[in-house]
């Protein structure tokens, strides 16, 4: 039991009564060699130790790492009760993206081609909460877009899918449903899809009707959109 002298640290021989550094007096309060990192304790007026708190730096690390274990199970159980996208349904999926890359749109394909999990049922979670009617929902932060059957029954092709995706790459990036709708009407023609050719199509009225209700600010009269507004009431009356 060699003691370490309290002022400056030195491990002297048990037999020793002061310290023969600094001749400070190791008679009783002395801490033994061994007992606690000397770096990690502080001594008060008596000399006795004191253990140093925890630095908020640690908390804060300990913080996140506690809050990427819980949403890295949460992602896990999300998959765990949803299906995966069988080998058809993918081909569509990439078809979809590859006409969303050529379009120029190269940062949304990488969200849905590289960080998005695709899913063919609700998971827990979207069964928890429910959603409106919609061809597809995403999970975001988890980056995972369950795609319903409409989604592939009433396209009448792969761009019509491409549009439907776009939206979902834009809540991949972290957008709202109204900045989500309004970003893919403004963009929509990049990728063909114009009222002159798809105008009359199950997709393209869905897609005019919640663009109108999240985002009416694209239909302001005097513009194109005014004709839209016309199609529309003259379609669902």
């Amino acid at each position: 039991m060699s003691p370490k002298c309290p002022r400056c640290g030195l491990i002297n021989f048990a037999s020793a009564e002061t310290c023969k550094r600094c001749e400070e007096p190791l008679g009783g309060g002395f801490e033994p060699y061994g007992a606690q990192p000397y770096a990690a304790a502080r001594y008060d007026d008596d000399g006795d130790a004191e253990r140093r708190p925890r630095s908020i730096l640690r908390r804060v690390l300990a913080g996140f790492v506690a809050a990427a274990v819980l949403l890295f199970v949460a992602y896990l159980s999300m998959l765990a009760t949803s299906r995966a996208a069988d080998y058809e349904q993918r081909q569509a999926i990439n078809r979809a993206i590859d006409l969303i890359e050529r379009a120029g749109f190269s940062q949304d394909a990488f969200l849905l081609r590289r960080l998005a999990s695709y899913r063919t049922t609700d998971n827990w979670w979207n069964s928890w909460v429910g959603h409106a009617d919609a061809y597809a929902a995403t999970n975001f932060p988890f980056q995972i877009v369950t795609l319903y059957p409409e989604f592939f029954e009433n396209p009448t092709d792969d761009i019509e899918r491409a549009v439907i995706l776009l939206h979902e790459a834009r809540h991949l990036a972290g957008a709202g449903e109204e900045s989500a709708f309004a970003s893919v009407w403004r963009d929509k023609a990049r990728l063909g899809y114009t009222r002159e050719r798809y105008g009359r199509t199950k997709v393209y009225l869905n897609v005019l009707e919640f663009t109108m209700k999240y985002a009416p600010e694209q239909f302001s009269c005097g513009k194109d959109g005014r004709q839209d507004c016309v199609e529309l009431s003259a379609t669902t009356r």
